[in-house]
């Protein structure tokens, strides 16, 4: 069966969903042989670098799904999946989905303190771990029981799994977390149908996307992303590594390793791989990065297009050009999925942190603090309303509802929209500032222009807090490391803030990586460093 004629089946099948791709690919006649999923590290026996065909990974899941039915886990039970690798989660993520379980991924960076108040929250029935997060939960109490072992699964008995739980299209398929940049993470609740729909509608009922064919990826495994882009690549038949490090080298190296035509990830790798002359390393085979989650700054796509290569149509018939694209949006672990796309390349110019036009599947509106929509060129709070966004937060009534106005979920982000239609990303709300005069000072969008216009910073963060009744604003740069430290940076960076918010500039600060607190997937903690420079500390 060819690929084309598999993927329009696909689309058209209604019980096909995020938690049972496998099993119907295979009833569908797949090939056994065909491309399953790759993993930088060993695996149950099996060696790093060395791909599983979908016969293969099949018998792996099995082999889990086994190990935890003999371990009395079954339907709905919800296990917490807390462990170093993407093959250690993502094979237990398809196992626990095989039995009709609910796998909570926790990201493996999470702090133990942090990962054991989640984890009691959660009301987990039992928690996964490998030997390093098994000594992080040591003499915590987080409400649960250690079921295992999550790297002694694959020892269970393929045959002895049970039947493919059949899913209905809104059981819950998986709990993964938010960047909790502001607090403990919240528990994301998706569904066999959420975190399906947009790769029906857009993967598989229309051509395969340029790029799409070898698939590395940078994401983090327990992140809705990651589970997207698995279950994408399966369905498209494409070959897909999965890396269990989201590192600008070590990204790079995959790369040349393993010579890609497509490298999926977070703003926070590109920032990273913006560190190094892109000129110097073997980047030939990409033609397409793809980015979801924050969107990404001008600064940081600029090397990447201008590396690898990509065909377009031109007069002559398809032809292969220099430079690659950048797919860049916004999304989140609630949306589920970007809501909304942009491609750049060598020769593109539209910037200033656009993100582009809404998907098909999305109903997108900025409003106002009342949920009242406002006009072109006007501020406001993005509201989404598609099949793709979560359920809820799990045992969180509270923050689900919280969220919700006049039927659209409030994604927390500031956007406006242009009278052509596109919109662009100014800030967190979180992370804004009203000033005195009345006009706010947008956090992610100075940043933009601070990197556009001081081309020797890396990255750079700035905070602004209210202080004794007037707001202070810090502006904290990460420099190149040629970079003149002691060089005068007032003149962009105040043109950066604006004749409004330039007033309020406190200092302008060089520091190191570890100045800068993150959270588990590298975003930038800003709360954190609001509090310091309440201090006086930033």
């Amino acid at each position: 069966m060819s690929s084309t004629n598999l993927r329009a089946i696909l689309a058209a099948d209604t019980d096909l969903g995020a938690g049972n791709v496998i099993t119907r690919l295979l009833a569908h006649g797949a090939d056994p042989n065909g491309p399953g999923l790759t993993f930088d590290v060993d695996v149950d026996g099996h060696p790093a670098w060395q791909p599983l065909t979908l016969g293969q990974l099949d018998e792996r899941v099995a082999a889990r799904a086994a190990w935890l039915h003999q371990h009395g886990i079954g339907w709905r039970d919800v296990i917490a999946v807390y462990a170093s690798t993407s093959a250690d989660v993502l094979l237990t993520f398809l196992a626990c989905n095989r039995i009709g379980a609910i796998p909570a991924l926790l990201n493996g960076n999470l702090s133990g303190e942090i990962a054991t108040e989640y984890i009691r929250r959660l009301r987990a029935t039992a928690v996964l771990v490998d030997a390093p997060h098994a000594e992080r939960l040591e003499g915590r109490d987080f409400g649960s029981r250690i079921l295992g072992d999550i790297t002694t699964m694959g020892s269970g008995d393929p045959a002895q799994a049970p039947e493919p739980y059949r899913h209905h299209k809104d059981d819950p398929i998986s709990i993964t977390h938010s960047s909790g940049t502001t607090g403990l993470p919240k528990a994301i609740v998706h569904s066999h149908t959420t975190l399906f729909e947009a790769t029906r509608r857009i993967r598989l009922s229309g051509p395969r996307a340029q790029g799409t064919e070898r698939v590395l990826c940078a994401l983090p495994s327990a992140h809705t992303a990651g589970i997207l882009s698995i279950n994408q690549a399966l369905c498209n038949r494409a070959e897909l590594v999965f890396l269990s490090s989201q590192r600008g080298e070590y990204v790079l190296d995959a790369i040349e390793r393993f010579k890609p035509t497509g490298v999926f990830g977070f703003a926070v790798t590109w920032a990273d791989m913006a560190r190094h002359d892109l000129t110097k390393r073997d980047m030939d085979s990409v033609a397409i990065w793809f980015n979801t989650g924050d969107c990404a700054h001008e600064a940081h796509i600029r090397p990447l297009v201008n590396v690898g290569s990509h065909k377009t149509v031109t007069r002559e018939g398809v032809t292969t050009v220099s430079g690659s694209m950048f797919i860049d949006g916004i999304g989140s672990t609630e949306m589920g999925h970007s809501a909304f796309h942009i491609t750049h390349r060598k020769d593109t110019e539209r910037y200033g942190r656009c993100i582009g036009r809404p998907h098909v599947f999305a109903d997108v509106a900025v409003l106002d603090d009342q949920g009242e929509p406002l006009p072109a060129g006007v501020v406001g709070h993005l509201g989404l309303k598609s099949p793709t966004v979560m359920l809820g937060c799990w045992n969180d009534s509270v923050t689900t509802f919280r969220t919700r106005q006049r039927g659209y979920y409030l994604t927390g982000d500031l956007v406006f929209y242009d009278e052509d239609g596109y919109y662009y990303h100014v800030d967190r709300a979180v992370d804004s500032v009203v000033l005195d005069s009345g006009h706010w000072l947008h956090t992610s969008y100075t940043e933009e222009k601070i990197l556009a216009t001081c081309p020797d910073v890396l990255d750079c963060t700035v905070v602004a807090v209210r202080e004794a009744g007037t707001v202070v604003t810090d502006v904290l740069l990460l420099l190149r490391a040629d970079a003149d430290a002691s060089a005068d940076r007032t003149p962009q960076i105040t043109a950066a803030l604006g004749e409004h918010a330039a007033p309020t500039l406190r200092r302008i600060t060089a520091v190191h990586d570890d100045d800068i607190p993150t959270g588990a997937t590298g975003k930038v903690r800003k709360l954190v460093l609001r509090e310091r420079a309440l201090t006086g500390a930033a």
